[in-house]
């Protein structure tokens, strides 16, 4: 090969390699190119509306959860409404709502064709308490004399302490509330003729009993404990421990205390959507400091079934 020849071969040579090196450039590119146009595509955008109904036990819970997860994703709605675990699973059942909140399973509520068309998503426990306004002298009651009261037996608080002249005022939830449901399966051992709607008032929420209490002397119901962590409540309510156990935290998760339930989100069918992404926020790390300022207990920290 003459000189000529071998200058022009070298020439080829950086040629060729010069090109590869675009080539490939251009490939790394094209392929990171193409990775983040998958990872947009992966990226689900949450959106739409979705309404819940159902327990105020579990609505302080529901609502936040829907402030912190709208406030991520801007272009979703949650509306959050109470009514009663009953009015939840019911809605729920025939669609008026996606989600129905409850305190309660729906085979405790609904028919068994019905039940079997919710799925269950157990989100969070709640305590409930034994509460009267501040004026009352006791401190915990034991069954037998909550079972009397609510009855109508005992009237007066002096038939407790024996010195403190002052009637009773039983404030009930109504039969669709899961919260009473859960009164009467665990403290009243699932006795509702002793549940006597005849005597005292009744008030649909959770919220609108706290207000009673607060503004009735001698007065008595059962609150979740999610409504008695503000000042005023502090300040003009107390708890009653129940056969001498207080219901803290403690208590309730292992099973001392006996006055708490699970709380449920049901939806007809799998959820999908807008509602799944939602149930999972609910149940996700991110929302366990808010489900624990607001006095609900998640499901692994529970050591009772």
């Amino acid at each position: 090969m003459n000189k000529r020849s071998l200058k022009f071969g070298v020439i080829a040579l950086a040629l060729t390699m010069v090109t590869a090196s675009f080539v490939g450039c251009a490939s790394k590119s094209d392929d990171k190119a193409s990775t983040n146009n998958n990872d947009k595509k992966q990226e689900t955008t949450v959106a739409g509306s979705i309404t819940l109904s159902g327990s105020t036990a579990l609505q302080p819970l529901a609502d936040k959860a829907g402030a912190n997860f709208t406030a991520k994703n801007k272009d979703a709605v949650i509306n959050v409404q109470g009514g009663g675990s009953g009015t939840g699973l019911t809605q729920v059942l025939q669609g008026a709502v996606e989600i129905g909140n409850s305190d309660v399973t729906a085979e405790e509520k609904l028919k068994p064709e019905e039940a079997s068309q919710l799925v269950d998503h157990k989100v969070a426990a709640i305590g409930f308490a034994l509460t009267v306004s501040k004026d009352v002298p006791v401190t915990s009651l034991t069954k037998a004399q909550i079972a009397d009261i609510f009855s109508g037996k005992t009237t007066n608080w002096k038939d407790i302490d024996g010195k403190t002249d002052l009637p009773i005022t039983v404030v009930h939830r109504p039969a669709s509330s899961g919260t009473r449901a859960t009164f009467i399966k665990t403290v009243l051992d699932k006795k509702k003729e002793l549940e006597n709607d005849k005597i005292g008032v009744t008030q649909d929420a959770n919220g609108s009993v706290k207000t009673a209490l607060e503004s009735t002397k001698g007065s008595i119901s059962y609150v979740a404990l999610s409504y008695l962590l503000d000042a005023e409540a502090k300040k003009s309510l107390k708890t009653i421990a129940i056969d001498g156990v207080e219901p803290t935290k403690e208590n309730i998760t292992s099973g001392k205390y006996i006055f708490w339930s699970w709380e449920h989100m049901y939806t007809k069918g799998e959820a999908k959507d807008l509602a799944k992404a939602y149930i999972d926020y609910v149940m996700s790390d991110d929302n366990k400091k808010t489900a624990s300022d607001l006095g609900f207990i998640t499901v692994g920290e529970m050591k009772v079934q």
